[in-house]
């Protein structure tokens, strides 16, 4: 499928830009700059362990996303998670121990990987895993939290640990964040938010990015009250519709440029910030870089999947070793058939190639 693409090439360039925007968004805090130094020549050695894989065959990608636990406290409308029965109310006995999950985060610092987005459910409710992830100050790890847990404890942790970096959901204004995620949890985001600024403390914001809500979340009045509370990171997730009812919902191909075209003027206006888009402007990158080319997917119970919106596996962690997960059949065989480049209506090209991607894994006898 790369062809002639230099998809290590990309990924560590993309890395590289991460961190120097990273230091400068940061400068002005002593603390936050002292630690993204130490995390930039840590990004550094890791980057040098994927080149030296790359040259002997092996590709490493340098982001992980690990779903920690199924268990979330919200019921936001249209969650994928919940859709794919992925996110349960309770916490289920099944799922990783801190102490697989330690496994997990000292091999993939061994490999190299630089960045470990801890996601679930709600990951703040496994108090465990943070513990062990602040001994891999290496590695930094922003937790994609509904922020309604954020309160004095982790406030603590994240002042003593810098490599934990909260990203906290929100829709765009009050009216839009609360249709979603519930009456109230807007004003529990911005409390959580004043927290963080108060304690002069860095964190993100995740925006799922809708046909809706496009025009608003990309608004300097938007980015503004976000960098006012002392935001540094701002992560677009575009939507991925998970019914046929909510298709209208995903960006047109026309939003999807409009998307990338405002994340350059983006970049270029407010410097004090660090902006990612996910997927991202597939067309650069020679296609989608799910299924280990720029990242992968582990759920809570242990299954090695391409990404959080293609919920299928052949490799358990448990039974294997995070470099064999990267060698997964199912990742292979989504690579070499090309399932991971073609137009597509927004969002996650492999949601759209489910049924593919299911008749890969029934193949393999999965």
């Amino acid at each position: 499928m790369d062809g002639n693409f230099d998809i290590q090439g990309y990924m560590t360039a993309g890395v590289e830009r991460i961190v120097a925007d990273a230091l400068r968004a940061t400068a002005k805090n002593p603390r936050e700059s002292a630690y993204m130094l130490k995390f930039a020549s840590s990004s550094k050695k890791a980057s040098k362990k994927r080149a030296a894989a790359e040259d002997k065959g092996e590709h490493i990608p340098p982001f992980l996303i690990a779903s920690i636990t199924s268990s979330c406290n919200l019921h936001c409308a249209g969650c994928y998670s919940r859709c794919n029965e992925a996110t349960t109310d309770s916490m289920p006995v099944d799922q990783l121990s801190a102490e697989e999950w330690k496994k997990i985060f000292d091999e993939a610092q061994e490999l190299g990987v630089s960045f470990i987005l801890l996601a679930g459910g709600e990951p703040l409710l496994r108090w465990d895993v943070m513990q062990e992830a602040v001994k891999k100050p290496g590695i930094l790890f922003p937790v994609f939290t509904n922020g309604t847990f954020i309160g004095e404890k982790y406030m603590e942790l994240f002042e003593r640990h810098r490599n934990l970096i909260p990203v906290i959901s929100i829709e765009g204004n009050k009216e839009k964040t609360d249709s979603r995620r519930g009456e109230g949890v807007y004003d529990k985001l911005i409390t959580a938010m004043d927290g963080l600024c108060e304690r002069d403390l860095i964190f993100g914001a995740s925006v799922t990015v809708t046909s809706e809500n496009l025009k608003e979340v990309t608004s300097d009045d938007f980015l503004d009250s976000l960098s006012v509370r002392g935001c540094k990171l701002v992560i677009y997730v575009e939507y991925v519709p998970v019914t046929e009812e909510s298709t209208e919902l995903a960006l047109s191909d026309a939003q999807r440029d409009h998307l990338i075209d405002k994340m350059n003027r983006i970049r270029s206006e407010h410097q004090d910030m660090v902006f990612v888009s996910f997927p991202g402007d597939e067309k650069s990158s020679g296609g989608c870089i799910a299924a280990g080319r720029g990242f992968f997917h582990i759920n809570s119970h242990g299954g090695a999947e391409p990404c959080p919106f293609s919920p299928y596996s052949d490799v358990n962690v448990r039974d294997s070793s995070l470099r064999d997960a990267l060698k997964s059949k199912l990742f292979t065989r989504i690579i070499e058939e090309d399932m991971l480049v073609d137009d597509h209506k927004g969002g996650c090209v492999l949601f759209e190639k489910r049924r593919q991607v299911e008749a890969q894994l029934v193949a393999l006898g999965g």
